[in-house]
């Protein structure tokens, strides 16, 4: 890390019920900026996002929500009531206020979730990055998805018998070309993939297959970053949008080059748009 950058010890574990501790990345000082994971990543998905918060005087936290990446992997709890309740656990037990709260794909769902379900609560700002909302599949008044719920029910099979095939099956639509990011960067993404727990895989593609944040979307008042690939083949530009007209006080901002990946497909954009929505 950049020796420039004062670091003060955080727990890298924290306990949000019984038996279960979630993985928290915590670096840097100055307001905080949380992000939350897409399926089926966990918290290190944010490498490179840390470093730069850092640098820009942020302290920069990402939580692994259960079941993924290095947080524990009960048998229950896989809801998005349960991971906004273990978000909250985590904002109280750090003391956060004023936080910028991201959510990337299911994280952005999940981050929408905790807003309605908390009020908000200790958030000052909301990103949201290719999120999946207000509806990942196809409903009714919502069909701006790429994908059925039978869509899913076919991956949640996949998944059943063979979870590396499911997860070549995302691979192919993750970024916008197959050269958009280096052979290295996705492989190191498929490592964290496969941290997660194949019970909470088909646990949390079913609640995905299901959501509908439309209801929790009206409740938003802070001010929304919304960072969106043109070319994402797993949340379609015009989710986006929907997000956009939804939420008062947003602004869209089009990745041209990008596909699902934007965080790591057009790097540099996204983090100077990220550190200057966190820091007006």
């Amino acid at each position: 890390m950049n020796p420039s950058i004062k670091q003060v010890s955080h727990p890298e574990y924290i306990e949000v019920a019984e038996n279960v501790r979630l993985h928290v990345t915590d670096v840097g000082n100055g307001r905080p900026v949380v992000l939350i994971h897409g399926f089926p990543l966990s918290d290190e998905m944010y490498e490179y996002q840390y470093i730069a918060l850092a640098r820009a005087g942020f302290r920069a936290i990402g939580i692994t929500m259960r079941g993924f990446g290095h947080s524990d992997k009960p048998g229950e709890g896989y809801s998005y009531d349960t991971y906004a309740d273990d978000i909250k656990a985590v904002f109280d037990q750090l003391y956060l206020e004023d936080v910028v709260l991201g959510g990337f794909s299911m994280g952005g769902a999940i981050a929408i979730h905790y807003m309605g379900r908390h009020q908000a609560a200790h958030v000052g700002k909301l990103a949201l990055f290719a999120a999946a909302a207000p509806c990942w599949t196809k409903q009714p008044g919502c069909e701006y998805s790429y994908f059925t719920k039978q869509d899913i029910n076919g991956l949640i099979a996949l998944g059943s018998t063979n979870r590396p095939a499911l997860y070549e099956e995302f691979g192919k639509l993750f970024t916008a070309t197959s050269t958009s990011v280096s052979a290295g960067i996705g492989a190191w993404l498929g490592i964290i993939n496969f941290q997660a727990s194949g019970f909470a895989v088909q646990q949390i593609l079913a609640v995905l297959r299901e959501a509908d944040e439309r209801q929790n979307l009206k409740t938003i008042t802070a001010d929304t970053l919304i960072l969106q690939g043109r070319q994402d083949k797993i949340v379609s530009y015009e989710l986006a949008e929907q997000l956009h007209k939804a939420i008062p006080n947003s602004k869209l901002v089009a990745f041209e080059k990008s596909g699902h990946a934007l965080f790591v497909e057009e790097l540099d954009k996204f983090n100077k748009e990220l550190i200057e929505f966190a820091s007006n």
